[in-house]
């Protein structure tokens, strides 16, 4: 049997230690946060990495997964390959009956953790809103730019790398009076 490991903290240093006290092989880390799984690549490496018999160990559950749903797919998917989940600093082993009981019992609050912290933020950009501090971010796009590059016939093709944008963007910022003839 092979022990891994995955880890999701600015806690890492911490986390580390206690996978590698559990007697973790591998460890594979990230710093992504947010309730979705994309994006997050070593979590996906770990898991196309995992063999029959082998165990994948957190530190806690809340470090694999933001949404019960996540949560479900990730453990389902670990079953059907024979792979068992544990937890260093929670009751979660899912070779056992009160293990799998546990995980999900915990799954459900951490999901309701995320999603008390999406609102709690959302309450606060509004009332910064309300008091006229909050602007939201600072434009990326340079309309000027845009203007005088097609205004040298630039074509928007090449306005778009050059500048970074999509070609839309660029058709969003181009003179009325260009609007009518085809670019390419």
């Amino acid at each position: 049997m092979v022990t891994h490991a995955y880890r999701r903290s600015i806690r890492l240093s911490i986390q580390e230690e206690a996978l590698r006290a559990a007697g973790c092989q591998t460890i594979r880390s990230e710093k992504k946060s947010g309730s979705a799984r994309g994006g997050r690549t070593e979590l996906q490496t770990l898991l196309d990495f995992l063999r029959l018999g082998d165990t994948l160990v957190v530190t806690r559950i809340d470090r694999l997964a933001r949404s019960m749903k996540d949560l479900q797919d990730i453990v389902h998917e670990l079953k059907g390959r024979g792979v068992t989940l544990k937890a260093t600093e929670q009751p979660i082993d899912t070779g056992t009956a009160a293990g799998k009981a546990f995980l999900d019992m915990l799954g459900v609050f951490a999901e309701f953790e995320t999603n008390l912290r999406r609102e709690r933020q959302a309450e606060g950009t509004e009332a910064a809103k309300a008091r006229g501090v909050y602007k939201g971010g600072k434009a990326h796009i340079d309309p000027d730019a845009i203007k005088a590059l097609l205004a040298d016939g630039v074509k928007p093709t090449h306005v778009a790398r050059q500048l970074g944008i999509s070609r839309g963007t660029v058709y969003r910022f181009r003179p009325a009076t260009a609007q009518g003839q085809s670019a390419t």
